[in-house]
């Protein structure tokens, strides 16, 4: 009984935290406490995608980041539908989404038998019915980097490359005359990777679309942080969520239905790591190494330390248990009133 009342009791304090507007404050990264944010997201296949998200939509609702734009780099029709339902419910209707329309890439369904995906956008509000009806992402990409100041967006990936390769290899059209290599170059700051495992192993995100993966990593011409498939692994979250005093909640929805099929102590927060970064830098959380990323035919990875390396690796600093607190009192946060 005592172990229960604590739980409640827990439970209840995160609760009550996710009603306020946090008086936080950003650990900058880039010179400022404002992050301009391109969310890339595969959400479908795994749930910690749902995770991310919210953590995002808490830190704008802290006044830590303005999101650009939420795009779908997985194909399965009922991705952009669930993004839309959790940018409505955080009354962010407006945000605008995009989905992969080149050839290749990747269209995963969750594999989980109570099929979340379906649930939440035939109880919650959304615009889009399908996936394939959304815009053309790397047309929202380029309109989107083309109206921010130079040097000032951070792209976070935590699914496929596809759209980031799609980008790089756009040509000039409507909204700029440069190539896709020269406007990221021009217009972002960074990308960080939820991606690869380290210092080597072979990875989902990557191997889901392999030659988009070799492309962006080879070619990508601005600052490239990996939260590899280790980081997140180590972060369990979501049991707390999904026992949340709430009802009409697509995340604690999401969490629920999904924990209850065998991840009994959390789910791995792969995507909630890259995001957490993305916005609020990796200290205190994680310390950083400098090298670079190879990527084989298989879609393996291999590591080679370096200080003048291109690529940057996150590297275990803050214990997993602190990260997963304080990631779960973020996904626990409810919406701002209107």
């Amino acid at each position: 009984m005592k172990t229960y009342l604590l739980l409640s009791l827990s439970v209840l304090l995160l609760f009550s935290c996710g009603h306020k507007k946090s008086n936080e404050t950003a650990v900058p990264i880039d010179g400022k406490d404002v992050v301009n944010l391109i969310l890339d997201t595969d959400l479908g296949p795994d749930y910690d995608d749902v995770g991310a998200m919210v953590l995002m939509h808490a830190l704008a609702d802290s006044g830590l980041v303005s999101i650009l734009a939420t795009v779908s780099s997985n194909k399965d029709e009922r991705v952009i539908p669930c993004i839309e339902v959790l940018n409505y419910y955080f009354n962010r209707p407006a945000i605008p989404v995009g989905a992969p329309k080149s050839e290749g890439g990747a269209s995963l369904t969750t594999w989980h038998k109570d099929k979340w995906t379906d649930f939440l956008p035939s109880v919650y509000e959304h615009k889009t019915k399908k996936t394939s009806d959304a815009p053309d992402a790397v047309k929202v990409y380029r309109r989107i980097l083309r109206e921010q100041e130079d040097h000032s967006v951070t792209i976070c990936t935590i699914g496929f490359f596809t759209n980031l390769k799609d980008l790089l290899l756009s040509t000039g059209d409507e909204y700029s005359p440069l190539s896709g290599k020269e406007l990221v170059d021009k217009k972002v700051k960074r990308l960080v990777s939820m991606a690869a495992r380290f210092p080597e192993g072979r990875e989902f995100n990557v191997y889901c679309d392999i030659p988009a993966s070799k492309a962006v990593i080879d070619e990508w011409p601005t600052e490239i942080i990996f939260s590899g498939f280790e980081i997140g692994e180590a972060v369990l979250t979501g049991k707390l969520t999904a026992k949340m005093p709430v009802t009409n909640s697509p995340v604690k929805d999401a969490y629920e239905m999904c924990l209850k099929e065998g991840d009994f102590d959390g789910r791995n927060s792969w995507d909630q790591t890259a995001v957490l970064v993305a916005i609020k830098g990796y200290e205190p959380y994680y310390s950083t190494e400098k090298g670079t990323v190879s990527i084989d035919g298989d879609g393996a990875n291999t590591w080679n330390p370096s200080e003048n390396g291109k690529h940057i690796r996150l590297v275990e600093q803050m214990p997993p248990a602190r990260v997963a607190s304080l990631i779960e009192s973020y996904m626990m946060r409810q919406p701002a009133a209107k």
